[in-house]
C-alpha cells in the first residue's frame, strides 16, 4: 500500500487580501473608532491609550511666564543675599534696615521657591505646573497685604512701594490666569 503524498502546502496571502486583512482588524477590534471617537491603529495603542490625550494644552505665554517667574525670584533672591541693605533701600525709599537677617532668610526662601520655578519650566506635567502658578499667586497675594499692612503701620508711601503694590496685583493675576488655563477640560478635536 501506497503511502498518500499530502498535497503541497498551500501560502495564504492574506497580508495582501484586503477584505482578510479587514476581517482581521474587525476581529481584533482595532481600526475603527471607539466611544471617544477616536481610531486606534494596533491593539498595543488601543489598550496603552493615545498619548496625545494626556499632553497638556498649553496657554499662549505659559512657558514665557514661568522663565519671567523664575528670573524674578532668582534675581530677588541672590539680591536680597548678598545686597539686602539695597535691597530694603529700593522697596522702602531711604528707611534704615534694622537688621539683615531677616532680609537673608526672605532671600533664601525665594530662592528656594526659584529653584521649583526652574524645574516647573522643564517639565510637561499639568499637576506640577498648576502647584508651581499657585504657589506664585500666594506669594504675591501674601507679599501684597504685608507691604499693605506695614504702610498702614508705618505711614511711609513712596512710588517705588506703590510700583510694588500694582506690580503684585498685576502677577497674582497673571498666575491665577494661568493657573485656571491649565486646569481647563480640553475640547474634543
Amino acid at each position: 500500500m501506497a503511502a498518500k503524498q499530502p498535497p503541497p502546502l498551500m501560502k495564504k496571502h492574506s497580508q495582501t487580501d484586503l477584505v482578510s486583512r479587514l476581517k482581521t482588524r474587525k476581529i481584533l477590534g482595532v481600526g475603527g473608532e471607539d466611544d471617544d471617537g477616536e481610531v486606534h491603529r494596533s491593539k498595543i495603542s488601543q489598550v496603552l491609550g493615545n498619548e496625545i490625550k494626556f499632553a497638556v494644552r498649553e496657554p499662549l505665554g505659559l512657558r514665557v511666564w514661568q522663565f519671567v517667574s523664575a528670573v524674578l525670584f532668582s534675581g530677588i533672591a541672590i539680591m536680597a543675599l548678598a545686597f539686602p541693605d539695597q535691597l530694603y533701600d529700593a522697596v522702602f525709599d531711604g528707611a534704615q534696615v534694622t537688621s539683615k537677617t531677616p532680609i537673608r532668610l526672605y532671600g533664601g526662601a525665594l530662592l528656594s521657591i526659584s529653584l521649583i520655578m526652574w524645574n516647573a519650566l522643564y517639565t510637561a506635567e499639568k499637576v506640577i505646573i498648576r502647584w508651581t502658578l499657585l504657589t506664585e499667586a500666594c506669594y504675591f497675594g501674601v507679599q501684597f497685604m504685608v507691604v499693605t499692612a506695614t504702610l498702614a503701620e508705618t505711614g511711609l508711601m513712596s512710588l517705588g512701594i506703590l510700583l510694588l503694590l500694582a506690580s503684585r496685583l498685576l502677577f497674582v493675576a497673571i498666575s491665577v490666569y494661568y493657573y485656571y488655563q491649565v486646569g481647563r477640560k480640553p475640547k474634543k478635536v
